[in-house]
């Protein structure tokens, strides 16, 4: 018998991790590699936020805290929800993890019954499928074409529902696309929505305050006050606050789902770290104006790549709302040959000649679930991002 388990079978290691580890090794060989695979802001945790830690560290706060998270940054959580979306809930109706990734997996895991459905909309983070099977449902993806500003239809998602849907997951703006969904956007699927009682709405909502030229925001639960009690909403601090390594997400959503995910938090990892989540009640609570200034460089560094691609031969690249994400096709460069002489026959070929000649670190459009295309991560330096852009420029040229 095999020593591992079934599921493993289910799962693909995630692309972008495979990517960033590639171009990390590129470069300790030597390689001249600039990576931009990470979905990761390269500005640095605020000192607020930091300098928060450092006093509950100080404070003797080291010890374990309640499985779900500390009542002082489910407060702030409340009052965060309540302040920005207009959406109320209760602590019992909170729940803080270890990033959001795994609320979204506890979810999963705490609801998902073998041969129920997921419906995601693709392109999709690359982890959405992976943890639907792994939780032995069936991921269900709805292809989402540049055509439709890579967002899901009232139509499309119609079609897609069936007897055993259990769920949809919306993200917006969207990793990896950055295309956001307007308020009117978001009322027509949720007008879907309120005619199938049996499924439910998982909203990604990370990158909520990332958006750009004047977008508004919303969210299912404050679009459809309908379906309050169908819908977890999940956020975190990472990428607006600069906070990836600290490892906190957090969800509101019906009681019986958030008890039903911390148990199973409580029998995989417990606690988030006691020092992460003081330091998340200040990012939560403290001063909020280093989110536009930081807005404003991510703005600039969108539209420099946006320009600069588009300027590419045989690439188009759509301009997203919001995230720190662009995703290009590659269509007119398909067939072509490389330097090396390989003739690329689709988008994983493209990414890795790039990588190969040029040094730059992309992550193919395949593993989103829509190719021939790839996905830029513009969280890093102007300065990278513009010579990047340049070795693409020069890479395309020189296919024949």
């Amino acid at each position: 018998m095999p020593f591992l388990a079934a599921a493993l079978d289910r799962v693909k290691p995630s692309a972008t991790i495979a990517v960033t580890d590639k171009a990390r090794a590129l470069k300790a060989a030597g390689r001249n590699v600039i990576g931009l695979g990470a979905g990761e802001p390269d500005f640095d945790t605020p000192a607020n936020i930091k300098l928060a830690a450092i006093h509950a560290i100080e404070a003797g706060k080291t010890k374990y805290t309640a499985v779900d998270g500390i009542p002082e940054l489910k407060d702030a959580i409340i009052a965060k929800f309540q302040r920005e979306n207009g959406v109320t809930y209760k602590p019992n109706q909170i729940i803080v993890g270890t990033g959001g990734k795994q609320v979204l997996y506890n979810a999963l895991m705490a609801t998902i019954n073998p041969g129920d459905e997921v419906i995601i909309p693709a392109p999709y983070w690359v982890s959405y499928p992976e943890m639907v099977a792994l939780a032995g449902g069936e991921p269900v993806p709805v292809v989402c074409t540049a055509a439709t500003g890579f967002k899901l239809q009232a139509e499309a998602l119609e079609r897609a529902i069936t007897p055993k849907t259990k769920w949809v997951i919306l993200c917006s703006p969207s990793n990896p696309t950055g295309a956001a969904y307007t308020r009117s956007e978001l009322k027509a699927l949720t007008d879907v929505l309120v005619k199938h009682p049996h499924v439910w709405v998982m909203t990604d909502d990370m990158y909520e305050h990332l958006v750009y030229d004047d977008f508004q925001f919303t969210t299912v639960a404050q679009v459809e006050p309908k379906l309050y009690d169908r819908t977890l909403t999940v956020n975190g601090v990472s990428k607006a606050y600069c906070m990836t390594g600290w490892r906190i997400g957090y969800a509101g959503g019906p009681a019986q789902l958030i008890k039903a995910m911390a148990t199973i938090q409580s029998q995989s990892t417990s606690n988030p770290c006691s020092i992460a989540q003081w330091a998340s009640v200040e990012a939560l609570n403290g001063p909020q104006d280093f989110i536009p200034a930081n807005n404003k460089v991510f703005k600039e560094r969108r539209d420099l790549v946006v320009s600069m691609l588009n300027q590419a031969k045989g690439i188009e690249c759509p301009r997203p709302e919001g995230a720190f994400y662009v995703y290009p096709s590659c269509a007119g460069t398909i067939g072509k040959t490389a330097p090396s002489g390989k003739v690329i026959a689709n988008d994983e070929d493209f990414v890795t000649e790039l990588l190969e000649t040029e040094g730059v670190a992309v992550v193919q459009g395949s593993a989103f679930g829509l190719g021939p295309a790839f996905r830029i991560s513009y969280a890093t330096k102007t300065s990278d991002l513009e010579d990047a852009c340049k070795r693409i420029q020069r890479f395309c040229g020189n296919l024949r």
